[in-house]
């Protein structure tokens, strides 16, 4: 790949000012309105820690346990939670579902406002993994994307430049994945693979380049490089302090650390919490993001999916343009800092992959993975029908990227 950033340090900067009208969106392509949006100029935020005089900090009172409870609620609980009906029905939640909808209509059924947004553009895609490629599955190491599904998301690369941005480290998604024609962000967008290329004038330590097995040169982007040891070790107290509860399993994304307690029982969660909350208070530099039935210690920086949008749009020469409609499409929590970034920047559409009605930052709405499977099909084949209308992936420098 062929690319140069213009920025020696994305990190530090703050991304250009959009305007409103510079993608050429008319609004009443979109489900409502918008706000500016801006990033902290500081790479590093500040998360105060202590508590209330007299309250003991624990997972109870603190919050914890209440996010933990709610990560990944039943779909009636989040009915009655929107709408404060004592008695929830099977109608009830697909009449819930149908009226969310209104404000977060299907991608699918909208696909020709999507595409009428997308005419004379450069769609670029950004895919999240679990629970947008592949099913929510009680064991990660199992979430597998089928036959189908890598199918289309090779084909979606074929036409857009793709980049699939995860909670899981680069080199655990890229192994699930398989694709060479991908650009791969692990760990939440710390740890960035394929579209940057620097000057050897620039030394800043967050890029380096390596080499691949097959002596193949590729350059990433890792802000939070630094934190490698310290994520390193507290991957490994997690592992020892957790060993005790039954079904709790520690993943290390190497920027990130993940205490999933999806198999525990339910009356364990605040012993799960309780583990991680004690060990963060002695990483005053690490703090914890709430996930699908996850926990997760990441370090204290002012980056996450959306910043990672950002800068892989500006290595790729593809922001500020008036030619170039990102989509982005993923399900968790940690998807909402990309929708946003959408949104707010009115630079493109986030979609939310959900069987039941949440708040989100998305425009759009799949329910499963089969329907992002079919929005995505779809996407190929109105490319292949008005081929040459929009710009393809091959006309941006550097069309593959191989791991």
């Amino acid at each position: 790949m062929d690319l140069k950033s213009s920025h020696a340090s994305p990190v530090l900067a703050d991304p250009t000012p959009v305007n409103k009208s510079r993608l050429g969106v008319h609004s009443s392509l979109l489900p409502y309105s918008q706000t500016g949006t801006s990033f902290s100029s500081s790479m590093y935020i500040s998360i105060p820690r202590k508590n209330k005089p007299g309250v003991p900090d624990d997972v109870r009172s603190n919050g914890w346990l209440d996010a933990m409870l709610s990560s990944s609620p039943p779909r009636k609980k989040l009915i009655m939670d929107m709408n404060s009906d004592a008695v929830v029905t099977d109608e009830t939640a697909d009449n819930a579902y149908a009226s969310w909808m209104l404000k977060y209509p299907s991608a699918i059924n909208a696909f020709e406002q999507v595409t009428s947004a997308a005419k004379t553009k450069t769609i670029v895609m950004f895919l999240d993994y679990d629970g947008t490629l592949s099913p929510i599955v009680d064991d990660p190491d199992r979430a597998f994307m089928s036959d189908g599904m890598r199918s289309a998301v090779k084909s979606v690369a074929k036409y857009f430049p793709t980049a699939i941005i995860s909670g899981r480290s680069r080199d655990q998604v890229y192994k699930l994945v398989g694709l060479t024609e991908l650009y791969y962000a692990g760990s939440h967008g710390m740890d960035i693979m394929g579209p940057v290329r620097f000057d050897e004038s620039d030394n800043h330590l967050n890029y380096h380049s390596s080499t691949d097995k097959k002596g193949k040169e590729f350059n990433l982007f890792q802000p939070a490089k630094e934190f490698i040891p310290m994520i390193d070790e507290v991957f490994k107290t997690l592992v020892k302090n957790t060993k005790g509860i039954k079904g709790a399993k520690v993943e290390n994304h190497k920027f990130c650390a993940s205490v999933h307690y999806r198999n525990v029982d339910r009356k364990n969660w605040p012993v799960v919490g309780q583990c991680v909350h004690d060990l963060l208070e002695k990483y005053p530099r690490l703090r914890l993001t709430h996930g699908r039935k996850v926990l997760e210690v990441r370090p204290v920086i002012d980056w996450d999916k959306g910043r990672a949008v950002q800068h892989l749009l500006d290595s790729l020469g593809l922001s500020g343009r008036d030619d170039v409609l990102p989509i982005y499409i993923g399900d968790d929590r940690t998807d909402e800092d990309a929708f946003k970034v959408l949104r707010e920047g009115n630079q493109g559409f986030g979609i939310l992959v959900s069987p039941f009605p949440k708040e989100t930052q998305a425009f759009y709405s799949l329910r499963d993975p089969a329907e992002v499977m079919e929005f995505l099909t779809r996407l190929v084949n109105w490319k292949e029908v008005n081929d040459g209308v929009a710009v393809s992936a091959a006309s941006v420098p550097g069309g593959q990227r191989e791991c």
